[in-house]
């Protein structure tokens, strides 16, 4: 399938919807106008491949380590960004992930463009670790501690490809989660509504799991999540985008 030109392009389009979806959009504004876009914007992704972009999927013989011992193992490439969203390429190589995160009131849409990836999520509760949840750390917090753990549930964990519709995260559901590349590498497109602004309250944090008490092992889904400095073995480096240039 040939690419389309750059102003009738598929990218463009999403870009365009991306656009008339969040622009002046905040976490309680959810509206009928809102989610009538936001499906929209779910349609168009939906049908984005990896030639639409001109990228060329890269296949497991490229990859043969685990992790990769040299180079970052996971880049991006930057498509654009506006002061509502921003949207670009994620590539993993085999056997590496993006560390459990979150998208502090943002949105997020992934679609996957080739390969697969497992979404493992998290939703945050409103407690604690001197409120009255039954899930007891081993060993317990020392009080320093204390500031940098949220309850939380387990959320969804699902398996994306090519042909399945995006995965979708928003401010309220699944915000908290790890994205591992499945049996080789793989690359998606990602939005991001609004952007990450440190200087806005929306910074990138990163967290681990914290151990329950044997006696809390079989008690539902409930978890303590920690905030944690972001991983060694992670960064992320920058690839170009060789796709249909979007102008908005």
């Amino acid at each position: 399938m040939m690419p389309r030109d750059n102003m009738t392009s598929l990218i463009q389009k999403i870009a365009r919807q991306a656009l008339t979806t969040f622009r002046n959009n905040s976490p309680a504004g959810e509206n009928k106008v809102f989610l009538e876009n936001h499906n929209k914007l779910r349609s168009l992704l939906a049908e984005v491949r990896a030639a639409d972009l001109r990228i060329a999927p890269r296949h497991a013989e490229s990859s043969p380590a685990p992790v990769p011992l040299h180079g970052p193992p996971v880049t991006y490439m930057h498509i654009c960004e506006t002061d509502s969203f921003s949207m670009g390429v994620f590539l993993l190589k085999h056997g590496t992930c993006i560390p459990l995160h979150d998208h502090p009131g943002m949105y997020g849409l992934i679609k996957v463009l080739y390969g697969k990836v497992r979404v493992s999520c998290f939703d945050k509760l409103d407690a604690s670790p001197d409120g009255a949840s039954g899930v007891q750390l081993s060993p317990p917090l020392l009080s320093f501690q204390k500031s940098s753990v949220r309850l939380s549930v387990r959320g969804s964990v699902g398996e994306y490809t090519e042909e399945n519709t995006p995965c979708v995260l928003s401010p309220y559901r699944d915000n908290v989660h790890q994205i591992e590349a499945v049996d080789g590498p793989t690359a998606f497109l990602d939005i991001l509504a609004p952007p990450y602004n440190p200087d806005g309250g929306r910074d990138c944090h990163y967290y681990k799991v914290l151990p329950a008490g044997s006696e809390c092992a079989e008690k539902k889904a409930e978890v303590w999540l920690a905030e944690i400095p972001q991983p060694g073995e992670f960064w992320c480096g920058s690839e170009p985008y060789p796709g249909p240039k979007v102008s908005l």
